[in-house]
């Protein structure tokens, strides 16, 4: 049994089987390269679903990260810390609002945001106790916590979770007609992703976030805008939403501020959205601790450069100019997305999206599958041109294979 194996099966053994990794076992990391732990180097097309946008171990970060671990790494929020204050308001300005409420992970930073749009809208907006509505999108990753299972459509993610929780109202990804029609007296928030990620890298209509933007305030519902996977310059603008000059009430954010190197996640609106909160009515022990606000305030100090953005779209055409070329070949049905992030649907005779990752992992390549036949590639922002010349030359020789 080689090492590999011997860890694959401890881990198999002995952790709950909530995901079915490819079988690497990384053992160290350098930019956008991963080395195993038989030595064996990988060119890492995915990137922690975009938390590695920067890379692995960048410089910055870590030197940011060993500097705070020196000195204090948690406070909880009894008591303030000397990283706290730079950290909101170097985002607040970063997103273009008043108010930053930090959170952990992704998940807790939409539960976060789905709790804000009811207080809002019971404060505010004056929508009768217990009645609040947020309309989303079918096809929605959210995260995996009850509330946000309760909302999505996808049957792995929901079934033998229930009492789902109510207040949602689903409607097809798109489709502005029916999210006008969903849009009522009660509704407190619309709630989407830019681009979905866990879909397959879904990019809607031309037009239609403008018009989800023009639809909520007409209607006088927050618009609350995920870029946990599509913001802080994946998709070669800062936010994904910036592609249609649209300017969301709310921006939940995640993976990438934290760099990579620990959970961060925030939500980031204006004073008479965030203000509607008071002492004792949210919060979290970690949640904006000093270690990751040292962290955060680097990430955000490389993405006021513009460099990564401009990187971002730069190598995007390239990545998609090539992957275009794939499409006329009958091995690939569709290719979508923005910037360094791109879904490949490949035609179900080639194989399995499961199948390409796991051939193109023998050829160094990392990926992973989606829905059955999407294959996602977003590498870190880091990326060498040859190296991603190679790496999609690796996916054309796995398609082109008989």
């Amino acid at each position: 049994m080689t090492r590999t194996e011997a860890l694959v099966a401890a881990a198999d053994a002995h952790s709950a089987h909530t995901y079915d990794p490819l079988p690497v076992v990384i053992a160290t990391a350098d930019g956008a390269w991963v080395t195993d732990v038989e030595g064996r180097r990988y060119l890492d097309f995915l990137a922690g679903y975009s938390a590695l946008n920067f890379g692995h171990g960048h410089p910055r970060l870590v030197a940011a990260a060993k500097a705070q671990l020196e000195r204090v790494t948690l406070t909880s929020r009894a008591f303030h810390h000397d990283r706290f204050a730079a950290f909101c308001t170097e985002l607040a300005e970063l997103c273009g609002k008043e108010m930053v409420l930090p959170m952990n992970t992704g998940a807790e930073a939409v539960e976060t945001a789905v709790k804000t749009a009811r207080k809002w809208g019971y404060r505010v907006k004056g929508v009768p106790a217990g009645r609040a509505k947020i309309v989303v999108a079918g096809g929605n990753f959210h995260g995996r916590t009850t509330t946000v299972i309760s909302f999505s459509t996808d049957p792995e993610a929901r079934a033998d979770y229930g009492p789902y929780t109510p207040g949602f109202e689903i409607v097809p990804y798109g489709d502005l007609t029916a999210m006008r029609a969903a849009v009522t007296e009660n509704t407190v928030a619309v709630l989407l992703e830019p681009i979905q990620g866990e879909s397959g890298v879904v990019v809607p209509p031309e037009g239609y976030l403008t018009g989800v933007r023009e639809l909520t305030r007409e209607r006088d519902v927050l618009f609350v805008a995920d870029e946990i996977q599509s913001g802080l310059g994946r998709t070669g603008r800062t936010f994904a939403c910036e592609h249609e000059g649209v300017v969301p009430d709310m921006y939940v954010l995640g993976k990438a501020l934290g760099g990579g190197v620990l959970p961060v996640s925030a939500v980031v609106a204006d004073a008479e959205v965030l203000g509607v909160f008071r002492p004792g009515e949210h919060g979290s022990t970690f949640g904006g601790n000093p270690l990751a606000c040292a962290v955060a305030l680097e990430v955000i100090a490389m993405l006021r450069t513009g460099e990564f953005q401009e990187r971002a779209a730069e190598l995007g055409d390239l990545l998609h100019g090539r992957l275009a070329e794939m499409t006329g070949s009958g091995r690939v049905t569709a290719v979508r997305g923005r910037g360094l992030w791109a879904g490949v649907d490949v035609d179900p005779a080639v194989g399995s999206g499961r199948a390409v990752a796991e051939r193109l992992m023998e050829r160094g390549v990392l990926v992973k599958e989606t829905h059955g036949v999407t294959v996602r590639v977003a590498p870190p922002l880091t990326v060498g041109e040859e190296d991603l010349e190679w790496g999609v030359e690796q996916l054309w020789e796995v398609l082109s294979a008989p």
